[in-house]
């Protein structure tokens, strides 16, 4: 704007007139109108996706340069979620020793980047949260636990995930209706004339009213962490598969897979079989005879947190063989910890994605496939019902899909063989015509 001295009043005044008309004219709308416009809300979500990447970038170390980078994309967030060697600088400094605590930068980052109403950036904090509940949990129930600094930051990270799901439940459980098959339904129809009696409903109780929490103790460490699993499990199929993947490794190796023991894993098949292989109920045989378990007990001396372990990790090589996965993918992380069905049922819940996730990879599927059976191994130790009833049921429904596929892919195998057969050439016809 240009701006020019004018000594008349009334010219001065005219001027002022025009200015502000003009200004009146392009004044900005209203917020509401802005509100609801949608490039502004993707403008906004933007600015606030860079705005936390470039502080994560500065929280790292000197290869943050990569991770600021990921600021200029579209579409920040997913970018950031979508790189591999983020995830290796993010994993590195969250598995470090000294990492956890209440003066913990990062997870300082995760808390406040969890507290933003956009929706991806708390799905990019909900992504990592099987790695911070899986290191969180090893460090609590290691051996040297004791010595080990303060995990406030850890703590505050799911305890920020536990009170955003306990606002949205509202104070009510998650309940599940039990189908009574005394009432006709899409798969069958009962034989006798169904009674129309509300009062024979069941309802199930998944999950009771949830309380508020400031500090994670050590009797309410299961629910809170669990929970904090129902609301990963929410977002599970937009997740990732290197958090998917951690997730698995975890679960395998909270339930004991992971022992520097190594015995009887060469015994060969016909022994596999007089002591009762994978096979129905072999699991149970194996390990109630051959590792000297009976209801519950081990005869005889040693160690038998770690001769269980051991035992539970030869059923499941046992096992990955037969299926045909390499034993790579039982790479675990973490220790053994105690298993409540407040946390375990969570677990099973997505392992149930992990395995038959239409989207996911086949190294997402052996290793959801590893942890289920580690996992249905420690239930027969434990006796827990629920437990057993639930990953049979996985480890059926897995065997059935591999086996589906193997015949799939023999049949397919099987009709491009014979289209590339050369056929033995026909003779040409003669036609005799008469004259």
């Amino acid at each position: 704007m240009d701006f020019h001295r004018n000594p008349s009043a009334n010219s001065a005044s005219s001027s002022t007139s025009s200015t502000s008309s003009a200004a009146a004219h392009h004044q900005p709308p209203p917020s509401s109108a802005t509100d609801n416009d949608p490039m502004h809300s993707w403008w906004e979500s933007v600015s606030k996706q860079r705005s936390r990447i470039l502080s994560l970038a500065a929280l790292l170390p000197s290869d943050g340069v990569a991770v600021s980078s990921l600021a200029d994309s579209d579409r920040p967030a997913v970018s950031l979620l979508s790189s591999p060697s983020t995830y290796s600088l993010i994993s590195s400094a969250l598995s470090s020793p000294k990492s956890g605590s209440g003066s913990d930068r990062l997870c300082q980052w995760l808390y406040e980047t969890f507290q933003s109403s956009d929706p991806h950036l708390r799905l990019l904090v909900l992504s990592f949260l099987p790695l911070l509940s899986g290191i969180y949990l090893s460090r609590v129930h290691s051996s040297d636990s004791s010595s080990l600094p303060s995990l406030a930051g850890f703590e505050a990270v799911l305890l920020a995930v536990y009170s955003s799901e306990a606002k949205s439940r509202a104070g009510k459980p998650l309940l599940v209706q039990i189908p009574d098959l005394s009432q006709p339904s899409l798969y069958h129809a009962p034989r006798n004339k169904p009674v129309d009696d509300r009062s024979r409903q069941s309802i199930g109780v998944l999950s009771p009213p949830l309380e508020p929490h400031l500090a994670v103790k050590s009797t309410k460490r299961a629910i809170i962490v669990g929970t904090a699993l129902d609301c990963y499990y929410k977002q599970v199929s937009q997740m990732p598969a290197w958090s998917k993947l951690d997730f698995c490794k975890f679960a395998a190796a909270w339930a004991g897979q992971d022992c520097p023991c190594r015995t009887k894993l060469d015994r060969d098949e016909d022994n596999h079989h007089e002591n009762g292989n994978v096979n129905g109920n072999g699991h149970i045989r194996l390990l109630r005879e051959d590792s000297g378990f009976s209801n519950g007990t081990r005869s005889g001396d040693g160690d038998e947190v770690d001769y269980e372990d051991d035992v539970i990790k030869e059923v499941v090589v046992v096992e990955m063989n037969n299926l045909g996965i390499n034993e790579e993918n039982l790479e675990t992380k973490g220790v053994r910890i105690p298993l409540p069905w407040e946390l375990l049922r969570p677990v099973v819940t997505i392992l149930g994605h992990c395995l038959f996730g239409p989207l996911n990879s086949q190294d997402v599927k052996d290793s959801a496939s590893v942890a289920v059976r580690c996992l249905y191994a420690r239930a027969s130790h434990d006796l827990a019902p629920q437990a057993i009833l639930a990953l049979q049921s996985l480890i059926r429904l897995d065997k059935n899909a591999r086996a589906a596929a193997t015949t799939a892919a023999t049949v397919t195998t099987n009709s491009s063989s014979n289209a590339n057969t050369p056929s033995k050439a026909k003779k040409p016809e003669i036609l005799l015509v008469s004259k």
